[in-house]
């Protein structure tokens, strides 16, 4: 009896545990989201078609076409028939008059695009305060950006008008000569810069206001309640917080200087001998103007431009990027 109750015992626990399932680990869910990208792979990329093919259409392509054209020459209607090399670009570099263009390209960019951040910024400054009498002045200020490059340099050729034009006779008001503007190789370039500027203060006016329209006003409180008040609080307060905004004008102002045309176009020409003559109105005068057709010269010189741009900008994000990310 003693032995045969254990044994019992042992054999019905035995049977227990050969009757209780072993449970097996199940497989991780998968999401849905997984599921779904793992069953469509070629979705996702499909979103990208539309802006790859404007960027060949327009970006690629015609890069494509212009490194082409640098290295062959053209035939009377411009279309590439001999293969050239390197001949363009050597007589590029020959050429005793590209240093001048390119130092007026140089200047035309320092003449706008640094009046132009300086100006916009104080006007944003002092327009910042929400009035009646702000708001007309914001509106006043920012119709300049709704000129287009023509209509504002065709009004800006009556003012430099020798004999009638405003400017001549503001001077002659205060006991001064006239000024050739136009016409004088001292003045050209200053000119259309203070036509370019004129133009671009009422898009960085709108920028520089976003700017600080969205600075948060505890911070500018606690400045003012610390002490911070008048050109302080603007210096160490409303600049550094506006520094993406003053970036970005910075970089786009620069790449549009570097690329005017129209003002130049309209105004002198590229004259007086040459002095207003930027890379890209020299680009135009060899591909474009009296039937030139010099597309492999023309070529050559745009290559040379976006150089110049990627440089100008590779420094400019490696200089003030930094900052501004920092900010």
């Amino acid at each position: 009896m003693s032995t045969s109750a254990p044994q019992s015992v042992g054999q019905n626990s035995s049977i227990r545990s050969q009757q209780v399932p072993v449970e097996k680990p199940e497989p991780p869910h998968r999401s849905q989201t997984q599921r779904r990208s793992q069953r469509t792979p070629i979705t996702q990329y499909w979103y990208f078609l539309p802006a790859s093919i404007v960027f060949c259409i327009f970006v690629a392509y015609p890069l494509f076409q212009t490194l082409r054209l640098s290295l062959s020459g053209t035939d009377l209607f411009g279309s590439a028939d001999t293969f050239v090399g390197v001949r363009n670009f050597v007589r590029l570099f020959t050429n005793p008059d590209f240093a001048k263009i390119l130092i007026n390209t140089a200047l035309f960019a320092v003449y706008t695009v640094v009046p132009t951040i300086a100006i916009s910024l104080v006007i944003s400054l002092m327009l910042n305060r929400e009035s009646l009498v702000n708001r007309v002045f914001r509106t006043v200020f920012a119709l300049p950006f709704a000129y287009s490059v023509s209509a504002a340099s065709i009004v800006f050729s009556a003012f430099f008008n020798p004999a009638t034009g405003l400017f001549n006779e503001v001077i002659k008001q205060f006991g001064g000569s006239g000024v050739g503007w136009l016409t004088d190789q001292r003045f050209a370039l200053l000119s259309i810069a203070l036509t370019t500027v004129w133009m671009s203060i009422g898009y960085n006016i709108l920028v520089l206001l976003a700017g600080l329209g969205s600075v948060p006003e505890d911070i500018v409180e606690a400045a003012r309640l610390d002490g911070a008040s008048g050109l302080r609080l603007q210096h160490y307060i409303m600049i550094p917080l506006i520094r993406p905004q003053l970036f970005f004008l910075i970089v786009t102002g620069t790449i549009q200087s570097l690329e005017s045309f129209g003002q130049i176009h309209v105004l002198t020409k590229g004259g007086p001998a040459s002095s207003s003559t930027t890379l890209v109105y020299d680009i135009y005068l060899h591909g474009f103007a009296n039937n030139n057709s010099n597309f492999g010269y023309a070529s050559a010189e745009a290559l040379v431009l976006i150089l110049v741009v990627a440089i100008i900008t590779i420094i400019q994000f490696g200089g003030m990027g930094r900052k501004v990310d920092v900010a």
